[in-house]
């Protein structure tokens, strides 16, 4: 059985190329990854900074005290990145650091933040209402995003899962059962027409999932691997199923 599955993969150059091109192109898919949970993590931490920003203004400091006190007590990326931007702002003007720590985190939330700050300062507005309503204001955006993620992924996932492993699957124990090559069956062509068939549905679905979460430039990363993934598994269940 394991020499006709080999020999079954052997007959199609397609999967073994693509199997391939998967594995490297999956190295490219890694980053956007850890770039995107980077963000999300400085986004979900956003509404804390303003909230701590806002209570300490409140009892008569300064914004660039403030930030100061808030990077000391803040954790992960967005507490790096002030710590950061604060050491540099000794050479430049606070204006400036502002800007290069909106610029360093790459996230519109931060950086249309930073903008309303200096804004702030600038027309002399009441900064620590605006501190505060702008927590709050981010606070319900990200829970409202983080929901509507979860679903989404969920949904996603489920369709990726069942197009590229369920219906292969499926597929090649009702064709295993009912025309094994045991029996004398000569469908190695039509395997290969179907194989194709989950391959392309796969492609399909991975980019219909990543449309739905708003990354399909992402997802092409990923597309040649599943699609190798969905055409291996069903030649390989029909050899193990059908003999």
């Amino acid at each position: 059985m394991l020499f006709g599955l080999l020999e079954t993969f052997n007959g199609s150059p397609l999967l073994l190329y693509l199997s391939v091109i998967g594995m490297a192109c999956a190295a490219g898919g890694i980053p956007p990854m850890l770039e995107r949970k980077r963000r999300r993590s400085i986004e979900n931490a956003l509404p804390g900074l303003l909230e701590g920003l806002s209570d300490t203004v409140g009892a008569g400091r300064g914004i660039q005290e403030a930030m100061m006190e808030q990077s000391r007590n803040l954790q992960g990326p967005l507490g790096a990145l002030l710590v950061q931007t604060l050491e540099e702002s000794h050479s430049s003007s606070f204006d400036a650091a502002l800007s290069a720590f909106a610029a360093k985190t790459r996230s519109s939330q931060v950086q249309r933040v930073m903008v309303l700050i200096e804004t702030a300062i600038e027309q002399d507005a009441p900064l620590q209402q605006i501190l505060s309503d702008l927590s709050m204001d981010y606070e319900r955006l990200n829970d409202l995003m983080n929901t509507r993620e979860e679903e989404l992924l969920g949904r996603g996932l489920l369709i990726v899962m069942f197009v590229s492993i369920g219906l292969p699957v499926l597929i090649a124990f009702i064709v295993g059962l009912f025309a094994p090559a045991s029996s004398g069956f000569q469908i190695d062509s039509f395997n290969q027409t179907f194989a194709l068939f989950f391959g392309a549905a796969s492609a399909v679905a991975l980019g219909v999932s990543g449309r739905m979460l708003g990354r399909f430039k992402d997802a092409l990363w990923w597309m040649p691997l599943w699609i190798a993934l969905s055409m291996g598994l069903y030649l390989g269940a029909v050899v193990m199923i059908g003999g």
